[in-house]
């Protein structure tokens, strides 16, 4: 058994990068991988570790980008035809990939989104009680001088221009930002701001849940409360970045969907460039041409 994504994983959970981690299930023999072989596979199709050879990392390189855009996991299998003796799992994508070298196996695709990240500014003692209640619940800190996207955003100066702290967080996309003040305060520094009323719908002042707290512990839980009230029934989502746009290609032997990258082989025959699972179709392709 294998690991051989979780310092990839590492890297990329502390970038807050979307991905899919690929684990080997099952495997039925000749095939090269193991019960246990992992990798992760990021939104361009690049695969970091090991899930059987190049014909069926294609076929999970080209199934984990489904997952991840669905964001729902899947269990991959692969078989070399239709008619191979692997016992059936019901609900599991099926994939016949003709240039196996015999045996099958399956993969489970899980999506790893970045865990909501929240931006608090100010050190008030509001404030640092949001930094100490946010991670309890799942939720990431983000450095308030930028770097990570924020899904939320929490102000808590009491003072200072926090009308402009408000519209460069709307504008670098927080879903949620709470402005702590009281409700009078609170509409005066709304209306400095001069976001549309779209925009407004994302600001929350006084922020927080109505449970009548009043020590800065109780005001911080209520903020984080009302922040994951959001993400699970408010439609408050997670930014994960724009995937990069990604090219497939149908390799013109096997029939099999191929994702393009700087590592496919390929075979320009004329102005055209045809692009191969695996070196063995474009071989027999290149002499089927007589390229």
């Amino acid at each position: 058994m294998t690991d051989r994504g979780s310092s990839a994983e590492q890297r990329l959970r502390a970038t807050g990068t979307a991905y899919v981690r690929a684990t080997v299930v099952r495997a039925q023999p000749p095939t090269s991988a193991l019960p246990g072989d992992s990798a992760v596979v990021l939104a361009d199709g690049t695969i970091d570790g090991f899930v059987g050879g190049q014909c069926a990392s294609g076929s999970v390189r080209v199934a984990a980008l489904t997952a991840l855009r669905d964001r729902e996991p899947m269990l991959l299998r692969i078989l070399p035809d239709s008619s191979s003796p692997f016992p059936d799992v019901p609900g599991a994508h099926l994939v016949v990939n003709p240039c196996l070298s015999g045996g099958a196996i399956e993969v489970f695709l899980e999506p790893q989104l970045p865990a909501p990240a929240v931006r608090v500014v100010g050190g008030s003692p509001i404030a640092r009680a949001v930094r100490q209640i946010a991670p309890l619940v799942g939720l990431e800190l983000a450095d308030e001088d930028g770097g990570r996207a924020a899904t939320a955003v929490v102000i808590a100066t009491h003072g200072g221009d926090e009308a402009a702290t408000i519209r460069a967080a709307v504008a670098d996309g927080a879903g949620y930002v709470g402005l702590v003040a009281s409700q009078r305060r609170g509409a005066a520094v709304l209306a400095e701001t001069g976001l549309t009323e779209t925009e407004l719908t994302r600001v929350h002042s006084p922020a927080g849940l109505a449970i009548g707290a009043r020590s800065a512990p109780e005001i911080a839980l209520a903020i984080v409360g009302e922040i994951v009230r959001e993400l699970r029934t408010g439609g408050l989502d997670v930014p994960a970045g724009e995937p990069a746009p990604v090219r497939q290609a149908v390799d013109p032997v096997c029939g099999m969907t191929v994702v393009v990258g700087a590592d496919t082989p390929r075979l320009s025959v004329g102005d055209e460039e045809f692009f191969f699972c695996g070196p063995g179709c474009r071989d027999r392709y290149a002499a089927k041409v007589g390229a």
